[in-house]
């Protein structure tokens, strides 16, 4: 029996001309799990172009391409904690058709690597995303640390501080989802 390796897998910086592809891309794999959510496709890409280009231009936000083989198979945004030693992955996928290969594991493992002095890292993902939540979880060994819900409401929605109080986007509390954290062993 022959067994083939596959390709190895890098992160590559996301080029400016790169982010409306990388944007498509992710939207693109998120839309099924709010369909399957909400019984029909988003009206609107989520996250919303606006919530992506606060991601890219966080202070310190640095966006990976997530290459196999030559090929984009997924990506990555990545920006400082709130304290030194601590990064959130503010946004990550793996293209759509891609999934179930391995690949997440493998981007994970890559982006830990490109990070040996993180810490704790964090990151955040919605309620009925259980895919996202296994993956955290049992593949990546995170724990969930907070559940917002209306009671709890998160006091910044992702993709950035509070629009107005009372504007179309204002964050209300309906978003529900869960606050992970892995904290590194120490090496």
């Amino acid at each position: 029996m022959t067994t083939t390796t596959p390709p190895p897998l890098t992160l590559e910086p996301a080029l400016p001309d790169d982010l409306s592809d990388f944007s498509t891309r992710l939207q693109a794999s998120f839309a099924p799990a709010v369909e399957r959510e909400t019984g029909h496709p988003s009206p609107e890409p989520i996250p919303s172009d606006q919530e992506l280009a606060a991601s890219f231009d966080a202070p310190g936000a640095e966006v990976f391409q997530v290459i196999q083989g030559g090929e984009r198979v997924g990506g990555a945004v990545v920006v400082p904690g709130r304290e030194p030693g601590h990064r959130s992955l503010e946004l990550f996928f793996i293209d759509l058709g891609r999934e179930g290969q391995g690949l997440g594991r493998l981007a994970w493992r890559a982006i830990e690597e490109h990070y040996p002095d993180t810490r704790v890292w964090e990151t955040f993902t919605p309620h009925f995303e259980v895919r996202n939540i296994h993956f955290y979880i049992n593949v990546c060994g995170f724990h969930a640390v907070e559940f917002f819900h209306e009671g709890h409401p998160h006091p910044e929605p992702p993709g950035g501080p509070t629009p107005p109080e009372g504007s179309a986007e204002s964050f209300d509390g309906e978003d529900r989802g869960f606050r992970f954290e892995k904290v590194m062993p120490t090496r």
